[in-house]
C-alpha cells in the first residue's frame, strides 16, 4: 500500500508542477487562439487574404486549441488529486517547488534479472504465501499428534476425620489413558484436506512468480519507453524554441507575419507541456518499478514518529541511493 502511495504521489506531484507552470499559460494562449481565430475569419471574409491560406492557418489554430484543451484537462485536476493523497484539504491553497528536470538523473541499478531476484525475496504477497505454507506444514503435525492417546498423570493428599482408620492422612497418585477412536478415522480426510492446501499454495505461488516477474518485465519496459519519450519531448522543445527564436528575430526585421509568430509561440507552449506531461510518465513508470520490485520505500530505522524534515531527508537520500532524482 505504501509503494503505491508513493507511485501515485509521484505522479500526481509531477503533473500538478506542471499545472502550476503551464495551466494559467494554456488558458491565456487559447484565449489568444480564439482571437486569432476570429480575426482570421474576418479576413477572410473581407477579402483582405485568400480562402485556402485563410483556412488552413485556421484549421492549424483549431488543431492547437483541440491540443490546448487536452493538456489543460490532463493538468486541471492534477493539484486535487495530489491534495487528496496528502490528505489535505481540497480548498487549502499551497505551492509546489519547482525542481529541474533532467534525465539523467534516474537510473536504474540493476539489471532484470536481479529485480526479479529482489522482487522475489521482498514482494508481500510472495512472503504472505510462503508464511501460509509454514502454517499448513505445521497443521498436519498437529492433526498426526492428535492420533496419539492421551495420557494424564495425577497425585494428590488425603486426609479424613474418622479415628477408626488406621492411616488418617495419605497421598494418592496414578495415570489415566485415553484415546478418541474417532480422529483416527478423520485423519485420512484431513490429511487429504492438508495436501490439497499444499498443492493449491504451491499453484498459488507459482502464479504470483509469473504474475510479478511479468510486472517487472512490462515495468522496466514502460521506463525505457518513457525514457526514450522523454527524450524526443525534449529534443523537440528545443527544436521549437529554436523556431521560435528564428520567426521573432524574422519579425523584428519584418520578414514573418504576426500570424506566424502567434502559431510559433502557440506551438512553443504545447511543447513545453508535451515535455512536462512526458516528465511526468517518467517518473510514475520510475515508480512503478520499485512498487513491482516490492522493496521498502523506508529505511528500516523509522519508527513513525519523526516530523516531516526528518522523513523527507531519509526519504530523499534512501530514494537517491536507488537511483532516484
Amino acid at each position: 500500500v505504501i509503494n503505491q502511495t508513493i507511485s501515485d504521489v509521484r505522479t500526481a506531484y509531477w503533473r500538478a508542477v506542471s499545472a502550476d507552470r503551464l495551466l494559467r499559460r494554456l488558458r491565456a494562449l487559447e484565449a489568444r487562439a480564439v482571437r486569432t481565430l476570429r480575426d482570421s475569419e474576418q479576413l477572410s471574409t473581407d477579402g483582405d487574404t485568400s480562402p485556402l491560406t485563410a483556412l488552413t492557418y485556421q484549421r492549424e489554430l483549431v488543431e492547437i486549441q483541440q491540443t490546448l484543451q487536452g493538456l489543460q484537462r490532463d493538468l486541471a485536476v492534477a493539484k486535487s488529486q495530489l491534495s487528496a493523497l496528502m490528505n489535505v484539504r481540497p480548498t487549502t491553497k499551497y505551492r509546489l517547488a519547482q525542481p529541474k528536470r533532467r534525465l539523467s538523473k534516474l537510473r536504474l541499478p540493476w539489471g532484470a534479472e536481479e529485480m526479479v531476484r529482489i522482487a522475489l525475496e521482498n514482494r508481500p504477497e510472495l512472503n504472505e504465501v510462503h508464511y501460509r505454507q509454514r502454517i499448513n506444514s505445521k497443521e498436519a503435525k498437529l492433526k498426526l499428534l492428535e492420533l496419539l492417546p492421551n495420557l494424564n498423570l495425577f497425585i494428590g493428599a488425603n486426609a479424613d476425620t474418622n479415628d477408626f482408620l488406621t492411616n488418617n492422612n495419605w497421598i494418592g497418585w496414578g495415570a489415566r489413558a485415553s484415546w478418541n477412536l474417532m480422529k483416527v478415522f478423520q485423519y485420512p480426510a484431513q490429511k487429504a484436506i492438508i495436501r490439497a492446501q499444499d498443492d493449491l499454495l504451491d499453484q498459488r505461488a507459482l502464479a504470483l512468480t509469473m504474475s510479478t516477474m511479468t510486472q517487472i518485465y512490462v515495468a522496466r519496459a514502460r521506463y525505457l519507453l518513457a525514457r526514450k519519450g522523454f527524450a524526443t519531448a525534449t529534443k523537440h522543445l528545443n527544436i521549437q524554441r529554436s523556431i521560435l527564436g528564428q520567426i521573432r528575430a524574422s519579425k523584428d526585421l519584418e520578414q514573418a507575419s504576426q500570424q506566424t509568430l502567434i502559431r510559433e509561440e502557440m506551438n512553443t507552449l504545447v511543447s513545453e507541456a508535451r515535455f512536462d506531461i512526458a516528465y511526468a510518465d517518467l517518473q510514475n513508470a520510475f515508480a512503478n518499478i520499485y512498487s513491482s520490485i516490492g522493496l521498502d520505500p523506508y529505511d528500516e530505522g523509522y519508527t513513525g514518529n519523526e516530523d516531516v524534515q526528518t522523513l523527507a531527508k531519509s526519504l530523499r537520500d534512501l530514494w537517491r541511493t536507488r537511483g532516484a532524482s
